[in-house]
């Protein structure tokens, strides 16, 4: 059974080409609210789930915030598939500096991902809200999944970056 978000409560909460914006437990500038509980956020229950999530082909929709998990699971297998080759995590930050800097195409651009999962953004602004929401949440992912992948001596963590050979959802990352 795949893991799904406990964000379902969506009361308050922007959304951007049907992604609600979700809080994040984070420091770096983006659209995303400051996530002023303990516990966890989106990208902590994405790190914790992937490597359950990612054997599975199809994945029932619950809640917008599934949608969401899906994207981040699908990224944390691209991140993975960088960090693959890297021995040390100097080498590893700066695969994951690299892979940041890429441009974060959104609904109804080539490179997207899931095309129909989300909705096409309405205007221009939208489309840069969620950019800028999907841009901060790889960027904060990027960070938290070097703290798994490695162990604190700086050697890679082989029952992490072992799950960089499985497909999510038969789609290849490149």
């Amino acid at each position: 059974m795949v893991y799904h978000s406990t964000f379902i409560n969506e009361e308050g909460i922007t959304k951007a080409c049907g992604c609600p914006l979700l809080p994040l437990k984070s420091h770096i500038k983006g659209p995303a609210p400051l996530y002023d509980q303990d516990g966890t956020d989106v990208v902590d229950e994405a790190i914790t789930f992937f490597r359950a999530n990612v054997f599975f082909r199809n994945f029932d929709i619950q809640s917008s915030a599934d949608k969401l998990l899906i994207y981040l699971t699908f990224y944390i297998n691209v991140a993975l598939k960088k960090l693959e080759g890297c021995r040390t995590l100097a080498e590893g930050t700066k695969a994951i500096i690299n892979l940041g800097l890429e441009e974060v195409p959104v609904p109804g651009e080539s490179g997207f991902p899931f095309p129909g999962l989300f909705s096409l953004p309405q205007d221009r602004e939208e489309a840069e809200l969620f950019r800028n929401y999907l841009r901060q949440i790889r960027e904060e992912t990027s960070g938290r999944l070097l703290s798994v992948a490695y162990r604190s001596n700086g050697t890679p963590n082989k029952w992490w970056l072992a799950f960089a050979k499985r497909k999510f959802m038969n789609i290849i990352a490149l």
